[in-house]
């Protein structure tokens, strides 16, 4: 199966959705995965791309990375919302169990598809996904290189914080630093 055909099979599946479907180099070594997209994102039909892509791109630049060198994609392909009680308009929410659930066989797949060297979760959704354990925790593993398999291939696997998390906790910057520097190692 090729990306396009995977892509075409979820567009499908889920038409009552607007899907922000995955981006970048589809012979990239590295697979970065969030959570879920986000308004910007489902408005530009791209992953990262809002505030948590400014993140991003400090990320790249620590790892002395071009956006391109990257294949990135999501969890949960569309962008789940709750109506805010301030203002009565859709806000982000976090995936649920099901949503997750109904998505992981498409992330398996485009993970094989692509075939990077190592994969890069970007907080707990995508990494209790990619693990297939509800009770995995960022806070446990980030900065510690795995190895997982899926679809019957073995991957590396490197947990960060989510770039998202710095914004609301700048106690984490300095920890997302440092696991940036032990990534940038494993890297090479």
């Amino acid at each position: 199966m090729t990306l396009t055909e995977l892509n075409s099979n979820m567009i499908e599946k889920f038409k009552e959705y607007e899907l922000v479907l995955g981006d970048g180099n589809e012979n990239s070594k590295i697979f970065l995965i969030g959570e879920a997209p986000g308004a910007k994102e489902v408005q530009l039909k791209k992953p990262f791309v809002g505030k948590a892509g400014e993140n991003l791109n400090e990320f790249l630049k620590v790892l002395n990375l071009d956006r391109n060198d990257l294949y990135i994609s999501n969890t949960v392909k569309f962008r789940p919302t709750k109506l805010s009680p301030k203002t009565g308009k859709p806000i982000n929410r976090p995936p649920t169990a099901k949503e997750v659930k109904e998505f992981t066989d498409f992330l398996y797949e485009e993970i094989s598809i692509v075939k990077p060297q190592i994969i890069v979760t970007l907080g707990n959704t995508p990494l209790k996904a990619v693990l297939g354990d509800k009770t995995a925790r960022v806070g446990e593993l980030h900065g510690k290189l795995l190895e997982i398999k899926i679809l019957n291939n073995l991957y590396k696997l490197f947990p960060l914080y989510h770039p998202a998390a710095i914004i609301y906790n700048q106690k984490l910057k300095d920890v997302y630093q440092e696991d940036l520097k032990k990534l940038s190692v494993e890297l090479k």
